[in-house]
Parts: structure tokens; C-alpha cells; sequence
């Protein structure tokens, strides 16, 4: 069986990939870049070498990589993707898809001219805590999935330039993605409010006057759920957050991003209110789906080389929430066994435009907007 040739291109949150393409057995050839000649050595040494390339164009032009996994700044994201699949490769792109309805189209355009693959990279479809929600949803813990609720909060004050100012939505797809696969459903329908003031600086850029943005999603099966996302001048600790509420049982994030879940089991009426008990629950680590070479990447640090059966029972200490390495799988999979990914341009479509039209409704002061199918 052949293997893939894969090109990482962006290695600042990129480099957490490195190694994981470098040891998955599937992956014949690495070839890193960055803009950055320090980053590029330093990750490189770091994984144990790996091929390098001076420029993006490079790796364009080489008919010997089969694949590009993008982790380059937002700005970049639509035209990149679009220039990987008119190379005629495989493309993977870190989160958002683009930042306009009308760069989604093109990338489906180009996705479908090319027959190549398209995966968008969204972190929390592959954490312990969606893997547990999901598990609890296959054996009909939640009864009937009633109501959702997404969330991600996060100050960007001294992140790169390009994030000044950015629509909350637009960056909303950690809040929004689990809401959709949890539904089995897509979001058609969108009103969103935006909140707050921001400085007059940061409002130049996008034209974006709201640190935070508030959504209620409608979805074609008839759910509705809610999500908030705040990008700057709010003190609120940092969290990706989930919650299903259920007719049985609820899940809910825990208050920190960090923090274990809390599920919630309706009991026995008392008389009057049914008996509710929440207890904090510790997530596993669902690694065995992976290759064995790829299951420490699952708990990062935590992995012990002497004792690998108890540090990978339980879930903790991997970039977000051990998902790296099943999305790293998932694509190298999906081009080899030529199958579509799971989060192939329609299913990351449907979560980005979302974003994009939440971010519309709010500019219309709560306006519905419709979320257009690609």
C-alpha cells in the first residue's frame, strides 16, 4: 500500500502536528515549511528531521506530495486551500474553512474540479469529552436531546495583528461544531445579538464593533441551540465548552476548559420535581481507535513509556483534549482508503457559514439569517 507524502505548512500551533505525521505509519515522506527559518530548524530537529522547503509555491509545484496540512494564519486560509486542490492534492486546513460565504464556495468548487480530499481540522469533534457525549447519545443515555448549548471564551489581547477586531463568529466553530454533529442534523437558520464595545481601534479592521457575539441556531430536524463567543475585553477564563440537555441525562463542560464535565441523571419524581443528581465526571482516553505508534500523543506529557496502559486510561494533558491525533489519522485515512473525511467542505461548510451568518444577524441587530447549503 502506498503511502501518503504529507506537507505541514505553518508550524507555530502547526509543530503540534509534526511528530504525529512523522510517526504514523501510514505517512511516507514529511516535508515541513514555515515563513519563519528558526521555527522551521527548531521543529524539525525537535521530530527527529524531516524534508524541508524553502517556499509554499515548492510545495505546490512538487508532484511527489500528496497532501498539505495548512496551519497558517486566517487571512490565508480560503486562497491556500484553493491553491492546494488546483495542485491536485489532498488539503487539511486548521479552523476557520474561510471568513466569507463566498470563499466556501470556492473552496467546494475547487474540491469537487480537483477530486481531492478537503478536511477541515476542528479540534473539538475528536476530545474526550465529544467522544464520551457521543458514546452517551449511542446508547440512548440522553433520552431525548432536548436543547444545546456551545461556548468559547477567550481573550486574544496579545495574539497576532490579524486577530484585532475579528468577528466573534467568525472564529466560532469550537462553540458551534459539536452543537451539529451531536444534532445528527445542519443548521439551517441563525439570530444572533452582538454585545459590549470594544476599543475604536480594533473596531477598524472588520468593522466589527462586538467583543461578543450570542446565537440562537436552528437546526433542519427542528432543535435549537445556543452559542456565545467573546474574543476580547471580557474576563472570563478560557473554555470550549459543550452541553446537551436531555430528556434523561445532561452533559455539561465544566466551568474551566480544563474542568471535568458534569452529567446530570433525572431520577424519580419526589412529588412535585423529578430527583436531579450531577456528578463531575473524569473522561477517558479513547485511543485505541488510533495506531499504537500515535496513542501517546493522546494524554501529551502524561504518557509514561513504563507503565502505557495505566497513563492512557485516563484522558489529560494532550493539546486540546487529545484530539491532535485523531484528526491527523482521520485525514491520512480518508486519502488513502479514498473516502470522503468525516468533516469533509460540506459538514465544515455547514459549521463555518453558521458563523459567518450569526456574525450578519448580529451586524442586523437579531435579524434571522439563512444559512446556505454547500
Amino acid at each position: 500500500m502506498k503511502k501518503l507524502n504529507v506537507a505541514l505548512v505553518g508550524l507555530g500551533f502547526g509543530g503540534a502536528f509534526a511528530g504525529i505525521y512523522k510517526e504514523h505509519p501510514d505517512v511516507g515522506e514529511l516535508t515541513l515549511f514555515d515563513t519563519s527559518k528558526e521555527v522551521l530548524k527548531k521543529t524539525a530537529d525537535f521530530i527527529g528531521g524531516a524534508r524541508l522547503a524553502e517556499s509554499f509555491d515548492e510545495i505546490l509545484a512538487d508532484p511527489s506530495i500528496d497532501a498539505v496540512h495548512l496551519v497558517t494564519p486566517i487571512p490565508l486560509h480560503a486562497d491556500q486551500t484553493v491553491e492546494v486542490l488546483e495542485a491536485g492534492k489532498h488539503c487539511a486546513c486548521t479552523v476557520p474553512m474561510a471568513t466569507s460565504l463566498k470563499d466556501i464556495r470556492r473552496i467546494v468548487s475547487a474540491k469537487r474540479r480537483s477530486g481531492k480530499n478537503y478536511m477541515m481540522m476542528e479540534t473539538t469533534l475528536y476530545t474526550y469529552q465529544y467522544f464520551y457525549a457521543k458514546a452517551m447519545k449511542e446508547r440512548g443515555e440522553f433520552g431525548k436531546i432536548q436543547f444545546m448549548r456551545g461556548s468559547h471564551y477567550q481573550d486574544m489581547a496579545g495574539w497576532p495583528d490579524y486577530w484585532m477586531g475579528l468577528p466573534p463568529f467568525w472564529y466560532g466553530t469550537h462553540a458551534i461544531a459539536p452543537m451539529i454533529g451531536m444534532s445528527g442534523s445542519r443548521i439551517s437558520r441563525v439570530n444572533c445579538f452582538g454585545s459590549g464595545t470594544m476599543a475604536e481601534w480594533m473596531v477598524q479592521r472588520y468593522g466589527n464593533p462586538f467583543p461578543v457575539e450570542t446565537a440562537i441556531f436552528e437546526f433542519e430536524n427542528g432543535l435549537k441551540g445556543e452559542a456565545t463567543r467573546s474574543l476580547f475585553e471580557t474576563a472570563r477564563v478560557y473554555q470550549e465548552g459543550m452541553h446537551i440537555f436531555g430528556s434523561d441525562k445532561s452533559f455539561e463542560w465544566g466551568f474551566a476548559d480544563g474542568d471535568d464535565p458534569i452529567i446530570t441523571t433525572a431520577g424519580e419524581s419526589n412529588g412535585r420535581d423529578r430527583i436531579m443528581v450531577s456528578e463531575v465526571t473524569p473522561m477517558p482516553n479513547y485511543y485505541a481507535d488510533l495506531p499504537e505508534e500515535l496513542w501517546h500523543f493522546t494524554i501529551g506529557d502524561n504518557y509514561d513509556p513504563l507503565n502505557p496502559q495505566d497513563s492512557l486510561r485516563m484522558g489529560a494533558g494532550a493539546g486540546h483534549h487529545g484530539s491532535h491525533a485523531h484528526l491527523v489519522h482521520e485525514f491520512v485515512r480518508s486519502c488513502i482508503e479514498e473516502r470522503r473525511p468525516w468533516i469533509d467542505e460540506h459538514f465544515g461548510g455547514n459549521i463555518t457559514a453558521a458563523g459567518i451568518c450569526a456574525h450578519e444577524s448580529a451586524l442586523r441587530n437579531g435579524e434571522p439569517v439563512i444559512v446556505p447549503k454547500f
